[in-house]
């Protein structure tokens, strides 16, 4: 019996319960289906399907070129698929923020279509594949030809299992022994952070594989930095999950939100983790968090935007992780800036390689050169007036919360128990 396995965000051939139990049972069809619709979305971007686009290119290498793409609804594309090689069955991954899973199950029980959906973490045996014969994979088209505008980022992340490998063994060989510091360090955070959190989620890899070489790696780094990072990564791995998304909905108005995309919010350090947020697709959660809170709490941008916004940015976009991040932060008290700055970038050095037009000034101006005689030529000019003055919004945004703030808090930004954040 021939057996259609369905990929969604679990691109990968190596353990995969849904590919393993298909091959159990008969030939297999794997599909990928490119829904346009889907892909125009508000949160989705060039850079999502760039990403996406090199990790499916590995996958049919994976699967000795035999993975179809298709373009179209996937209800419309699956139905004909069975039809045409006479499937009765459907194996694929349990992934709630997927979209059209509902609507293929229905018509799948009413087209006699068995329909399994295997749980994130089942168990995946391993064996020979053999696959459905005079199979046409198709084109795996780029951006562009889906009707995505162009989204440059330069410092992108190269997608596919075999990147995302050679970065899981860089950082349990070498680089997790800078994993704690990175957190105070805006500069270390790309250098010593893991930056897997694209490949897990679109499942270039799989989260049990990471905690298992990480779990290996554990037994040879027993003591010092090395060990104490590679428990803190361990504990950040075991948040992930596939709960269902909870969109972020609230007031807020739209006026200040293309400046906040493009970086130019007048305040330095926010500006800055913009522009790196724009040129790699990445950030650590501390970064991300400080920039939910400007939009949220300071800019008074409307919720639901701000998260499209930020979305598009991510490579790693995961709906699940975004939501609760959004959700979180909305309901913390805010951040605030020019400490945040001073914590994460003492020397200004990061704050300097991303505004080099501020490179100049010294560091009492840096973070706020709208006091700064030196800096009143480039503001307005080759550098934005700030769009609130940052105490004053953090004093409205507390009253706002029925709250008084004699100081930031930036233990809020720490990764709660029940979160799953950038690893």
């Amino acid at each position: 019996m021939n057996v259609l396995v369905w990929f969604r965000r679990d691109l990968r051939a190596f353990d995969h319960p849904a590919l393993a139990a298909a091959g159990a049972m008969g030939p297999v069809l794997p599909v990928f289906v490119i829904e346009p619709d889907f892909w125009t979305q508000a949160d989705r971007s060039g850079r999502q399907w760039a990403f996406l686009r090199e990790t499916l290119l590995d996958l049919r290498g994976q699967l000795r070129g035999q993975l179809l793409v298709r373009q179209g609804a996937a209800v419309t594309v699956l139905a004909g698929l069975c039809r045409k090689h006479r499937i009765r069955r459907i194996v694929t991954m349990a992934d709630a923020a997927w979209p059209g899973g509902c609507d293929v199950a229905e018509w799948a029980r009413g087209a006699g279509v068995e329909w399994l959906e295997l749980p994130q973490g089942a168990d995946a045996g391993q064996g020979a594949l053999n696959f459905v014969a005079d199979l046409a994979p198709g084109p795996i088209p780029d951006a562009r030809s889906l009707g995505m505008v162009d989204d440059r980022c330069p410092h992108r992340q190269a997608g596919g299992r075999a990147a995302g490998q050679a970065l899981l063994d860089g950082f349990l060989t070498h680089r997790s022994q800078g994993y704690q510091q990175a957190e105070t360090h805006a500069l270390l955070s790309e250098r010593a952070s893991s930056r897997l959190s694209p490949h897990l989620a679109w499942g270039s890899l799989s989260a049990r594989e990471v905690a298992l070489a990480a779990a290996e790696r554990q037994v040879a780094a027993n003591h010092g930095d090395w060990a104490a990072g590679l428990r803190l990564f361990q504990s950040r791995l075991a948040l992930r999950d596939q709960s269902p998304v909870v969109p972020m909905t609230g007031q807020g108005a739209a006026h200040d939100l293309d400046a906040f995309a493009a970086g130019e919010t007048g305040l330095p350090f926010v500006d800055a983790v913009l522009r790196y947020f724009q040129a790699t697709g990445w950030l650590n959660h501390r970064l991300r968090a400080l920039l939910v809170s400007i939009a949220l709490h300071h800019l008074r941008i409307n919720p639901t935007l701000a998260g499209q916004a930020l979305a598009r940015l991510s490579t790693d976009y995961d709906p699940t992780i975004h939501s609760r991040e959004m959700q979180r932060v909305a309901l913390a008290r805010p951040l605030h800036p020019l400490p945040l700055a001073a914590r994460l970038d003492p020397t200004g050095s990061f704050t300097r390689r991303w505004l080099p037009e501020l490179a100049h000034l010294p560091d009492d101006a840096l973070q706020q050169p709208w006091k700064s005689p030196l800096a009143r030529p480039l503001l307005g000019r080759r550098y934005p007036e700030p769009l609130v003055d940052p105490n004053q919004a953090l004093r409205r945004a507390g009253a706002r919360k029925g709250a008084t703030h004699r100081r930031p808090d930036f233990t809020l930004i720490e990764c709660p128990r029940q979160l799953a954040l950038p690893l």
